[in-house]
């Protein structure tokens, strides 16, 4: 490890405006996911209303979170070969003009019985997110320069937050103004816009392939285990996720607290989901700042950011209002936006990119299958016991989970202190070689 790549140390807010202005493709793309993001939570603020409207179940609302991850886990697996064998460009631009089309299907889910278009509509768009989501994380390192890696990483984590809070607050507003239907036809017209965006980016998606990646998807998978067990610090990173979907869960109560603890109906979903996407939007940003020179301190502050993320959840049960319900959520999505953003920013820094879709897609299929029987417990534990103490326990697993995750990557951890983060040449010489 003794060459490494050059790092962003100053990956703040300063180095990441710098690139926005400097790098007009990787600026396409962040508009692009800026657009298709806000649009995104226009529709599922709409959905969770209309499910509660419809059933008065906190179930409704973890079935619809079940629609969008259980299609999600499956295809990414999927998606994650197509990202490494096609053209991701073209992938990610046909992935959003069926989402578009897609996304005009929810004009007709008016009434109870239509509810069942809703959960398949959802599932099918989840699908296509699939292949779309691997593709964009894999072609990131190669729309900007080794050094800009870690800003930009910082931005499109902020990013995520940002259209959270900010595509959340206006669903909410826009729901119960407008209708529901204003928001379908929204989250329709920004996966048009996103599509043209992406498809006028210049620089190539993918390095030069020199052979064909695997095709099929269980020697592929295959492949990617061996790969991620072979290199420690990888199967630290796609493993940490999935334990923090198993507390994540947790989010299926937002739309319970908003309806049922305080009575605030859509606008107070906009309002809780605003105060996550805040949180979301600094998280990355701080996470950049803890994560140090060199990324030395990567895996010490993904164990920090986890424990943020339980500690916020866990005071949530016990918040007396709206607003202080929104600042626990807040202060919880510091933590998860950090942790989400450096633990996708160590896979693009250490896997090479002949396997990094797959690496991704893998990432992305254990996060969310633990992420789903999370909503489903969460959701029968709320209708049992009820949302506080619900959302009480959750908050303990994950900061359970925060300290047993740094005590497994102990050596990891001390080995990143003395070495930083770089890819281990070896690795990626194999990488590809297959079983």
């Amino acid at each position: 490890m003794a060459s490494r790549e050059p790092v962003e140390d100053a990956g703040g807010f300063r180095a990441s405006l710098s690139l926005l202005r400097r790098n007009g493709d990787f600026r396409k793309l962040y508009l692009a996911s800026l657009i298709s993001l806000g649009g995104d939570w226009f529709l599922l603020v709409a959905l969770f209303g209309l499910a509660l409207e419809f059933t008065g179940s906190a179930v409704s609302v973890a079935a619809l979170i079940v629609a969008q991850e259980i299609p999600f886990g499956v295809a990414s697996l999927i998606g994650g070969v197509l990202a490494d064998r096609f053209d991701r460009r073209r992938l990610m631009v046909v992935c959003d003009v069926a989402r578009t089309l897609l996304c005009l299907g929810f004009l007709f889910v008016n009434d109870p019985s239509m509810m069942w278009l809703a959960y398949l509509l959802l599932a099918v768009i989840s699908s296509f997110s699939a292949v779309f989501d691997p593709a964009s994380s894999a072609a990131l390192p190669n729309l900007v320069e080794p050094r800009e890696l870690g800003p930009a990483n910082a931005l499109s984590g902020s990013l995520w937050g940002t259209m959270l809070a900010v595509g959340a607050a206006l669903g909410g507003i826009v729901a119960a103004a407008l209708g529901r239907d204003a928001a379908f036809l929204i989250d329709a017209s920004s996966f048009a816009v996103s599509g043209l965006l992406i498809a006028r980016i210049r620089r190539p998606f993918s390095a030069e392939r020199t052979e064909e990646p695997e095709a099929n998807v269980i020697r592929a998978t295959v492949e990617t285990v061996r790969y991620a067990r072979r290199d420690h610090r990888v199967l630290a990173l796609v493993t940490v996720k999935a334990g923090f979907g198993i507390a994540a869960g947790v989010i299926a109560l937002i739309a319970v607290f908003a309806h049922e603890e305080f009575g605030a109906g859509d606008a107070g979903i906009g309002a809780l989901m605003a105060g996550r996407g805040v949180g979301a939007l600094i998280g990355p940003f701080l996470g950049r700042w803890l994560a140090g020179p060199q990324d030395r301190r990567l895996f010490g502050a993904i164990g920090v950011a986890l424990a943020v993320f339980g500690l916020g959840y866990a005071t949530l049960g016990v918040m007396p209002s709206l607003f202080a319900a929104a600042v626990a959520v807040g202060v919880a999505h510091l933590g998860g936006g950090a942790q989400w953003t450096l633990s996708s920013y160590g896979l693009q820094r250490l896997v090479p990119d002949r396997i990094r879709g797959r690496i991704f897609a893998f990432d992305f299929t254990l996060i969310t299958l633990s992420l789903t029987v999370s909503a489903l417990v969460t959701a029968w534990a709320a209708d049992r016991f009820g949302a506080r103490p619900t959302v009480a326990v959750l908050g303990g697993v994950a900061v359970l989970w925060a300290a047993i995750w740094t005590w497994l990557t102990t050596d990891v951890r001390r080995a990143t202190m003395l070495e930083g983060s770089s890819p281990a040449p070896e690795l990626a010489a194999e990488a590809g070689s297959g079983p």
